[in-house]
């Protein structure tokens, strides 16, 4: 039995861990190296990058992409979680909020930003995670972390407290953090109601697949994709075969005018990912070696 290696594109459902997919994932195709890039909250719905086989050594690349989510943030209401599936903490006044004023205040947070990470997140302080903090009921001080918010839009909709938007951002951005400033910025309290993930780099919600379409009758349908499509985005050479050779020995690789200092994909005469290499002195340094492409 040949084994599964590429990726593949979720579009996760609401109330499942990210983890749960890659589960279910493990079970239909009998591959335990399965892993995904950007965790997705059980609340979120959306796109879930995954990886399979030996190319779960490319999850780096989908990792370090910028994403774009859409969703709906209420006012006058904050919960420990900054989220809907947290407690009610707090409320405010709404006062009227139009469309200038909501623009201008997510002007205020547009751009290169610090962004303070949320008590209820995965990340993890002297080896505990801050939810397992938060149950407790310990909160404790947070580095801020540098982000980029590419564009954040907002529209009003027809409950007054009930707003959509739509943010380009960079990889580490918590969006209901993002949705709780803004709310501030507004002269209230809030938090997030719908999230959801339509783009991770090139791939994109729309082209992937529900977990409803996995199983077909006759057995596993998955799209797995090939693993160049982790690195659509990278310098990209076509090697002959005593290159290849060279690569899958680890031996320094050796090409004329290429232009880059970042990483280069390397590929067979099909077209077939065969390798990730870095510029090391005059050559190339195989980084990366994936096993020949079978169909």
């Amino acid at each position: 039995m040949t084994t599964p290696n590429g990726l593949i594109l979720i579009d996760k459902p609401q109330g499942l861990t990210s983890h749960d997919v890659v589960a279910r994932l493990r079970r239909i195709l009998k591959e335990r190296r399965i892993g995904h890039a950007g965790t997705l909250d059980p609340l979120a719905t959306g796109l879930l990058v995954i990886a399979v086989g030996p190319a779960t050594r490319l999850l780096r690349f989908a990792q370090g992409q910028d994403k774009v989510y859409t969703g709906t943030v209420k006012l006058g209401v904050a919960t420990d979680s900054l989220d809907a599936d947290g407690a009610v903490v707090a409320t405010a006044p709404v006062g009227e909020i139009t469309p200038e004023q909501a623009q201008a205040a997510a002007a205020t947070l547009t751009g290169p930003i610090l962004q303070v990470p949320p008590m209820v997140s995965a990340l993890k302080v002297g080896g505990k995670r801050l939810h397992e903090m938060a149950r407790e009921g310990i909160e404790i001080e947070r580095a801020p972390r540098a982000i980029t918010i590419h564009s954040f839009t907002l529209t009003p909709t027809e409950e007054s407290d009930v707003w959509e938007f739509r943010v380009a951002c960079s990889v580490g951005t918590y969006i209901r953090v993002l949705l709780a400033d803004w709310a501030e910025r507004v002269g209230t309290l809030g938090h997030l109601t719908a999230l959801r993930r339509v783009s991770s780099g090139d791939h994109t919600a729309d082209g992937a697949q529900s977990l409803d379409e996995l199983l077909a009758p006759e057995g596993p349908a998955v799209i797995i994709r090939e693993p160049v499509a982790f690195v659509e985005h990278l310098t990209t050479i076509a090697a002959d075969a005593d290159d290849l050779q060279r690569l899958r020995r680890g031996q320094l690789l050796q090409f004329q005018a290429v232009d880059t200092t970042e990483e280069v994909a390397i590929v067979d005469d099909e077209g077939h990912l065969a390798g990730i290499v870095h510029r090391r002195g005059e050559g190339w340094q195989p980084d990366l070696v994936l096993p020949e492409w079978t169909a």
